[in-house]
């Protein structure tokens, strides 16, 4: 078991401990819920990381489990004792995305297609007040307020001096002509990704409208790489819900399709081109009187 940082993702892995040692056993969840009296959507949540694990679950479980090596028991407690704390998202109260932020703040790595919008996290606070305040019209005031903190909070990860987050960005040409607020939002946005793009642990490439429909545009996904989960974590965004995948199978798909939009892209220094290019056009826009 690795040891990690993030109280949620702490909690995510220990879930994952659990339910290996549950199905090591032989048990299903039922009976696990019948012998310790408690209802079986609890030791669902637990395993799913959707729910704090006390010490006294982690001592229940192995005892039912029969795992009888102290430091495999005590390591499991000091991650539920951890699991229990609170990121710094938690400040901000009930806010959608927590085990996303959690996932993404443990992060080493982040690979994301985005064929909509720029990422969360190269958004500029002006283009983001826009997104927020367009694509979930029912929020009030001061929730719009509180999602632009969180988001503009989630970006101090990128410029982390000790452990830059690396991300690798494929962008659909169309984010760049999608006009997000105003012609002077989008040229200041671009000019942002323009300068982002330039940092060394950061790739940004445009995939050309001329690359026709390659694998991946179905929608937009991003792959997630911690020390705690080396192998990948997909995870695909919607409006009602969001999808995290996990296996292996499921990440090599995903990492073998954002292989071949990469390929398909410009690279890099053919993107900032692009990116300039279009950048012009609203410098334009915005001269005129």
């Amino acid at each position: 078991m690795v040891a990690m940082s993030n109280p949620t993702v702490r909690r995510r892995q220990l879930g994952v401990e659990l339910r290996r040692l549950r199905l090591a056993s032989g048990l299903k969840s039922r009976e696990v819920a019948e012998r310790l009296m408690v209802s079986q959507p609890k030791i669902s949540h637990l395993e799913n990381g959707n729910r704090t694990v006390s010490p006294r679950d982690v001592r229940d479980l192995c005892a039912l489990y029969g795992v009888r090596d102290q430091q495999v028991i005590d390591t499991l407690l000091a991650m539920a004792r951890e699991s229990g704390q609170h990121g710094w998202w938690h400040a901000y109260g009930d806010i959608p995305q927590s085990v996303y932020i959690a996932l993404e703040t443990d992060a080493t790595s982040l690979h994301t297609y985005a064929p909509l919008l720029v990422p969360d996290l190269l958004q500029t606070p002006a283009y983001a007040h826009t997104v927020i305040a367009d694509t979930i019209p029912e929020l009030t005031a001061e929730q719009a307020a509180t999602r632009l903190k969180v988001r503009l909070r989630r970006q101090h990860r990128i410029y982390e001096p000790a452990r830059p987050l690396r991300l690798s960005v494929v962008l659909d040409e169309s984010v760049l002509h999608r006009v997000v607020g105003s012609p002077e939002i989008m040229r200041e946005q671009l000019e942002h990704l323009t300068a982002l793009g330039a940092e060394s642990h950061i790739t940004v490439q445009v995939l050309p409208l001329t690359a026709g429909a390659p694998a991946g545009m179905s929608g937009q996904f991003s792959i997630l790489q911690s020390a705690a989960s080396p192998a990948g974590t997909i995870y695909v965004e919607s409006f009602g819900s969001d999808l995290y995948l996990e296996k292996p199978a499921e990440v090599e798909v995903h990492a073998a399709i954002f292989a071949h939009l990469q390929a398909r892209a410009l690279d890099p220094s053919d993107s900032r081109d692009a990116v300039t290019d279009v950048t012009k056009t609203y410098v334009e826009a915005t001269s005129c009187p």
